[in-house]
């Protein structure tokens, strides 16, 4: 009887062993597949690498259609078509909008989901480095096409650069101050950089305000400039070079005073600390070309060629016949 007891009670416990293991296996199968199903669903949160995938966005589409509407809303505008003037403000408020709604998405991804790593950052500022490539390229066209004109002045124009009915604006008037104003927002834009990096908040914000009110400033006095001006325009190839060239860098500080303003507002909510901070970095990068493309509209289109500097082509041309003159005598 006792060797009986035994074998039945050995049984008994292995078969509740075999229970509970079977309950556990269970449970854990149960809680593994809901582990699977999360992992699968929002498995583009968690990756393996230090690189960002970014998700379909429809902004591109969106901003390559507002600069299309922009550019030939202009040209309409300029020829005096009916509907031109609407098509350019329709294009200029769709870029508004773009801007705004293209750079939350950014300020999400690099704020609150952690996207922008080192690895990101480093892309990022690439990117930024040929932007600012491909743009001192754009201005070189504009550069271009002034000295083809200036130099060479043909006889439609009278032979003298500038044209004959041209007024050239004041040099030392409003060109002068925006040299100034641009110059000093640079240093103070740089200020705010550098009071970023030691964690100074209440400097680099004071810095950031006096940068975006110079900002301001300049574009102000440029618009009044455009409303003084002598000449438009249509007047001669030096009204569309003169501009075309300061129109365009107006419309770089504008964009260059939004991504400011955007820095303002983020550095006021503390997304940036002082290792990472390029979207205001980025937008210091840009303002200092803004900078440096103003020093040479200043010097060329306004000093260089104003009307006391002009070079009236006859003059070229005899310096032109004294230098072959004394070539063909060394012969």
């Amino acid at each position: 009887k006792v060797m009986i007891n035994l074998v039945l009670k050995n049984l008994l416990s292995f078969k509740t062993q075999n229970d509970n293991h079977s309950e556990i296996t269970v449970k854990d199968k149960k809680s593994n597949f809901f582990v699977n199903i999360f992992n699968i669903q929002y498995k583009y949160i968690k990756t393996q690498h230090t690189w960002h995938l970014v998700d379909p966005s429809p902004w591109p589409l969106v901003a390559a259609l507002a600069a299309f509407f922009m550019t030939s809303g202009g040209v309409l505008y300029m020829q005096n078509f009916l509907g031109g003037g609407q098509l350019l403000v329709t294009g200029f408020i769709l870029l508004l909008y773009v801007m705004f709604t293209w750079w939350r998405d950014i300020v999400r991804e690099a704020t609150y989901e952690d996207q922008h790593t080192f690895s990101v950052q480093r892309g990022l500022r690439l990117g930024m480095v040929l932007f600012i490539v491909s743009e001192i390229m754009f201005f070189f066209a504009f550069f271009w096409a002034f000295f083809h004109s200036s130099l060479s002045p043909t006889f439609n124009i009278g032979g003298i650069w500038p044209p004959e009915s041209i007024v050239t604006i004041e040099t030392f008037g409003i060109p002068l101050t925006n040299t100034v104003i641009l110059l000093s927002s640079g240093a103070t834009v740089t200020w705010a950089h550098h009071a970023l990096i030691v964690r100074a908040k209440k400097h680099a914000l004071i810095s950031l305000i006096l940068t975006i009110i110079l900002a301001a400033i300049f574009t102000f006095l440029q618009g009044l400039e455009y409303v003084e001006a002598p000449f438009t325009i249509t007047d001669s190839v030096f009204g569309s070079c003169f501009y075309m060239a300061t129109g365009f860098h107006g419309f770089h500080v504008f964009v260059g005073t939004c991504t400011l303003m955007v820095s303002l507002i983020r550095l006021i909510f503390n997304h940036f600390t002082n290792t990472h901070h390029f979207g205001f970095e980025s937008a210091a990068w840009y303002w200092h070309f803004v900078d440096v493309v103003w020093l040479f509209l200043f010097i060329t289109v306004y000093w260089w060629r104003s009307e006391e500097h002009s070079l009236n082509s006859s003059h070229i041309t005899i310096s032109y016949a004294v230098f072959c003159l004394k070539k063909k005598k060394k012969k």
